[in-house]
């Protein structure tokens, strides 16, 4: 695990962040690209406003340029294997978003354009959020220009903490007493929910416990899901469930929506979720406006358990025609207000730090204590182009599905898993 600082002065100069922001690009394209159609993937779901703000973005962006653009939204889900397939037949788009943990594998298959040369030009160097930058980068080049970022942090009911006379948690062991508590003052309600096919959800406590992920040295990778650390934090997350009734058997099947749909519903007390999902439960159950809230994942005896700094790059594929008009996009897309905005829109951090500054500065409680987070508590997973076939194969969920099942020790299901993330990652 790599964990990524954020400058603390970002914090400091925030307030005067806006003036610094512009609603166009970074440098125009220079040239009149009349008659020409950028096509743009995006993925859908992360923004709930995104067919009014590309539709504002299309009109700058031919303004600025004569150019039309062409945004297609796609599923998640079926993104990955789209993106192989559109790779091999010589399909792909201009541009598209890309998972953090996508970019290198479809770098290395050589279907990306390097960037590095358009952001020394821009003046953006060293003004990118370093853990994206990390994961959009290959062999020293990077691939992925940072759009956006997010983390995970606990989200709780504020209402039934504050009934039952429960302190925000800042340990393991009160975190624990939290969920006990919960569990008397609210019977009818799943005190935290320990959920099995949500990898990202397992990683924190694995961190936390002073565990990795899987570390290389040389040219080979070894997985550390099997150490006495790494143990220590999945048996403290699978127990929450198995000796503490912290959940629910039917969680064990669970990804992360799961969690979600369930908080909405008012069926759960406090779970660990995305920075993007307060608007999207609100927007599900606008009676818990004013009920909810949010705090960094304790560390195990103090300080804060890092989770996973994800999000995602825009890509530009070798095959555009036109990489200059390309970069524009990306540039309107990545810096000044638009960058500003589909931060707010969508609950996530902009990758450029003076955005970055916009979107602190007027955050509200939820979204500083993702901040927090962020700044104090944000990982990175291992910068691989293997990584993405670790998690089409499921290994960590397999693993902790194992365990809630009973299927598996701890000591046999993480050792397993090692020894299969191992495998994937030295594949040649």
């Amino acid at each position: 695990m790599k964990k990524r600082y954020l400058p603390l002065a970002i914090l400091a100069t925030a307030a005067l962040s806006l003036t610094a922001c512009s609603s166009g690009a970074t440098g125009g394209s220079g040239t009149d690209a009349t008659g020409e159609t950028l096509n743009v993937w995006i993925m859908q779901g992360t923004n709930t406003e995104s067919d009014e703000f590309f539709e504002r973005v299309g009109d700058e962006f031919t303004k600025e340029t004569g150019a039309k653009l062409n945004v297609e939204m796609v599923q998640w889900a079926d993104a990955h294997d789209r993106f192989v397939t559109a790779i091999a037949g010589g399909t792909t788009p201009d541009i598209a978003e890309t998972g953090t943990t996508w970019t290198a594998e479809f770098a290395e298959s050589g279907a990306l354009a390097p960037l590095d040369d358009y952001v020394t030009k821009a003046g953006l160097d060293g003004k990118l959020v370093e853990g994206l930058v990390e994961a959009g980068t290959l062999d020293d080049t990077l691939y992925g220009m940072p759009w956006y970022a997010g983390v995970r942090s606990v989200i709780y009911r504020t209402d039934i903490f504050e009934a039952a006379g429960i302190a925000v948690p800042t340990t393991w062991a009160e975190f624990q007493a939290a969920i006990e508590t919960l569990k008397t003052s609210n019977p009818d309600i799943i005190p935290f929910p320990v959920a099995g096919d949500a990898e990202q959800l397992t990683y924190p406590w694995v961190w936390g416990a002073g565990g990795e992920v899987a570390t290389k040295k040389g040219d080979t990778w070894t997985s550390g899901l099997d150490s006495a650390k790494s143990q220590a934090g999945i048996k403290f997350y699978t127990d929450l469930a198995l000796q503490h009734g912290s959940s629910t058997s039917g969680a064990t099947t669970w990804k992360e929506t799961d969690v979600l749909d369930n908080f909405a519903q008012g069926k759960v007390g406090m779970a660990v979720m995305g920075s993007w999902t307060p608007a999207t439960i609100l927007d599900k159950n606008p009676e818990l406006e004013g009920k909810i809230g949010s705090f960094p994942i304790p560390g195990q005896t103090s300080g804060i358990s890092p989770s996973m700094l994800g999000g995602s790059h825009l890509s530009m594929f070798e095959s555009s025609k036109n990489k200059d008009l390309a970069w524009t996009f990306m540039s309107m897309m990545t810096t000044g207000d638009f960058a500003t905005e589909w931060a707010s829109q969508s609950g996530y951090f902009p990758g450029e730090t003076t955005a970055l500054d916009a979107t602190v500065a007027n955050a509200d409680e939820i979204t500083k204590a993702f901040a927090t987070q962020m700044v104090d508590g944000g990982a990175s997973l291992p910068v691989t182009p293997k990584f993405g076939a670790v998690q089409a194969k499921k290994t960590t969920n397999t693993m902790i599905q194992s365990i809630l099942s009973g299927e598996k020790t701890v000591e046999q299901a993480s050792a397993d898993a090692a020894a299969e993330m191992t495998d994937i990652l030295n594949k040649k």
